[in-house]
């Protein structure tokens, strides 16, 4: 599937970690001519020699060649973009986002670039830098794009394609319920689980550290999982969507002293009531719609 304009092939990344990393491994199987930029020429060798693109430079005027960018920087830099960059982008070009937060994003691209769409590939894993990216990272994953009044309906298209060709499914939502949503599925639960993570170097004397880490399993796994990753995304979703997890930090504070008071009151039926209600919750929430 190719984007209908003059340089066509041509797809501009900025920032090769793990999502700009395995867009640009993807794209290329997809046959498109990749342009990876990275902030410092150590990290370009990198990409290169893991062939996240095709033409990898330090050097942002590369992306005078394309078309279609992708700004897939950490939260703070694509707040807060060089002027080097910025005067880079051609002014016909569609130019996406990766970020997690788009309410500030919105506001702060829409006045830069006229052609630009906000969207959010939902999807990660533990791994950061050049060598996390890896092929197949969005399929069968979300593409969340949260368009506003200003948003050029042609742009919008395009980065539909590219995201579907992608195996992604296409989601479209305003940009505020995305933050609030992403707060609590996405955001409130790394906090949570690095609160989690956090007793066992806080709490835990030596021995029963030593038994814990012995017989830990999948549900521990799985539950700290997500407070394992890259610290400085975790800041800044928190940074960023603040007032969103806050509100959700609340009510799970108010669910958690819940559950500790039928614990203290020995009240087994209330808590056996929860248990049965979040049992089904769950089975709810992750149910396949059937066609």
């Amino acid at each position: 599937m190719e984007i209908k304009t003059q340089t066509s092939k041509n797809i501009g990344i900025v920032g090769l970690g793990l999502i700009g990393g395995s867009l640009g491994l993807d794209l290329q199987k997809l046959g498109y001519t990749v342009y990876g930029i990275t902030h410092r020429e150590q990290t370009a060798q990198k990409a290169r020699e893991r062939k996240l693109a095709q033409i990898v430079s330090t050097d942002p005027s590369l992306l005078n060649n394309c078309s279609l960018i992708y700004i897939a920087l950490p939260l703070e830099q694509l707040l807060n973009p060089s002027t080097a960059l910025i005067n880079a982008i051609p002014r016909n070009a569609v130019v996406t986002d990766v970020g997690s937060v788009k309410v500030p994003i919105l506001n702060t691209w829409n006045k830069l670039h006229p052609r630009f769409v906000a969207s959010h590939p939902m999807t990660g894993t533990e791994e950061s830098g050049v060598y996390a990216g890896q092929y197949n990272l969005f399929k069968n994953k979300p593409w969340v794009v949260t368009p506003s009044e200003e948003t050029d309906h042609k742009a919008l298209e395009i980065v539909q394609q590219i995201s579907l060709s992608l195996g992604s499914q296409w989601i479209s939502s305003e940009a505020q319920i995305h933050d609030e949503a992403v707060g609590l599925i996405s955001h409130l639960p790394v906090l949570v689980s690095a609160a989690l993570l956090n007793i066992l170097s806080a709490d835990v004397k030596p021995s029963l550290y030593s038994l814990a880490k012995s017989i830990s399993s999948s549900g521990f796994a799985d539950t700290s999982r997500v407070g394992g990753g890259n610290p400085e995304l975790g800041v800044s979703m928190a940074k960023f969507n603040k007032k969103n997890i806050e509100r959700h930090l609340a009510s799970y504070r108010n669910s958690l002293d819940l559950v500790e008071k039928y614990l203290l009151e020995e009240n087994w039926n209330e808590l056996e009531k929860i248990l049965v209600n979040t049992q089904a919750e769950r089975q709810n929430f992750f149910l396949k719609p059937t066609n």
